[in-house]
């Protein structure tokens, strides 16, 4: 689909896992122009792993590796709650000097979360700071 915003989604955990639950339901009830094209996950027999790899969405246990698909990747939501994450993501995206692909941090995330599941609190912290 042309226009189509293609996101992977790093760290299934607690608050991964009701957020990348909530984004891919409402992709999939509204129809939007949105793909979850990979996901990051320590553990690849978590149930979140499980089903996005039964929806033949490619698991990687290195978040590292989904920076590797370069810009076929619009979005990256971190959401492995690890600053060392996210900055070795950043700076593997600039190695590559892959200046199109965004990477989100959690607070960002949290933003979302409010307008997809207004009232409904994410379980868990969220870092905040880029």
């Amino acid at each position: 689909m042309p226009g189509t915003i293609n996101v992977a989604l790093l760290g299934l955990g607690r608050i991964g896992q009701q957020f990348t639950n909530s984004l891919a339901a409402h992709i999939k009830e509204g129809g939007k122009p949105i793909k979850i094209v990979a996901v990051a996950e320590r553990d690849p027999n978590s149930p979140a792993a499980k089903k996005f790899a039964a929806d033949g969405v490619p698991v990687y246990t290195d978040a590292l590796e989904i920076v590797k698909l370069g810009e076929t990747v619009d979005i990256i939501f971190d959401l492995t709650g690890v600053p060392s994450v996210r900055q070795s993501i950043r700076d593997k995206l600039q190695d590559l000097e892959n200046f199109h692909t965004v990477l989100v941090p959690e607070v960002f995330a949290r933003l979302l979360w409010s307008f997809l599941e207004e009232g409904v609190a994410l379980d868990g912290p969220v870092r905040s700071g880029y």
